[in-house]
């Protein structure tokens, strides 16, 4: 079974055309298929149009958000929601075309990869989102060393469980082949074809960019430590309590020689950096607590062959 998700946002003047495009590719690919449109707070007539597409359509889907929550958010519902063998994520803008979707679903087929990601090699954006995009795309690269020229195209296919390990939120939806490739799933990409937004207006613009880089660091502080955070926590808090007993010797010693040490700014520094040390490392303790708690709950994601499915 196939399932398609499509994340939107006040797309009235394209989910009809998209609906048509989409379906009729589904029937050329001859699949048992579900499509599942996640509604994400739209203001405009975009869930009044997916009712009408449900009404004569009985493979269709639709959660509706009461609010934008964000694309993670409706990424991650999607997911769950979810029944098929491969799963596909597709806009609903009609820049990434449903005519692409048989060119990742034949690279999953091959047996050898949980997430296809599609590439746009002729990407037809203005400019600035361009630049923006290659320079979020060489970064990850370079911090994560997992070479993808496009990073955040909204088409990809994915296994079933390679979708079902993903809890996104945030702009953590930017970082999805990172993420599925950090849990020990194989990554590739195939170029699509793109083409200009001829519906609508885009919702992301080349301010995004700052968006990015906040999220760029969590990512980057989640995949070094985000298994292991004490390895960092306790790194900074050993520091500030190395320095504060530093301080505190010295001190000590200036007492024992007679000099008064009650009002010097240093003392305090001292008593600052030692009980800000025990914080921070406490901090990193309770971190890796939780972390070994949620990964209990979670193992059969990690998991390549068990004799349950021999």
């Amino acid at each position: 079974m196939l399932s398609v998700i499509t994340p939107l946002y006040n797309e009235e003047e394209s989910l009809n055309v998209f609906y048509d495009q989409l379906v009729k590719e589904i029937r050329k690919l001859g699949e048992n298929c579900e499509i599942i449109f996640i509604d994400d707070g739209s203001t405009d007539k975009s869930l009044k149009i997916l009712k009408e597409i449900e009404a004569k359509d009985r493979n269709i889907k639709i959660y509706s958000f009461r609010k934008n929550q964000g694309k993670a958010e409706a990424l991650t519902l999607g997911f769950q929601k979810a029944k098929g063998d491969y799963i596909i994520t597709l806009d609903a803008d009609l820049q990434d075309k449903p005519s692409e979707i048989d060119k990742l679903l034949e690279e999953m087929r091959k047996g050898k990869w949980d997430l296809v990601c599609g590439w746009r090699k002729d990407r037809r954006d203005s400019i600035s989102k361009i630049i923006s995009s290659k320079l979020f795309n060489f970064l990850a690269g370079m911090f994560w060393n997992l070479k993808l020229h496009d990073y955040n195209c909204g088409l990809k296919a994915y296994s079933k469980d390679a979708a079902k390990s993903l809890n996104l939120y945030g702009g953590m939806h930017r970082f999805i082949p990172l993420l599925v490739h950090d849990q020990g799933f194989s990554v590739t990409e195939v170029a699509v074809e793109h083409d200009k937004r001829k519906y609508g207006k885009s919702k992301y613009g080349f301010s995004k960019i700052w968006k990015d880089l906040p999220d760029m660091f969590t990512m980057l502080f989640l995949s070094k430590y985000g298994k292991r955070p004490l390895h960092f926590f306790g790194i900074v808090g050993g520091i500030f309590f190395f320095f504060g007993i530093s301080i505190s010797i010295y001190l000590s010693i200036v007492h024992f020689q007679g000099h008064a040490i009650g009002r010097r700014p240093l003392l305090f520094l001292g008593m600052l950096l030692i009980i800000a040390g025990l914080q921070v490392w406490f901090t990193g303790f309770l971190a890796d607590l939780i972390i070994n708690i949620s990964h209990k709950k979670n193992k059969e994601f990690f998991l390549k062959y068990s004799t349950e499915e021999a």
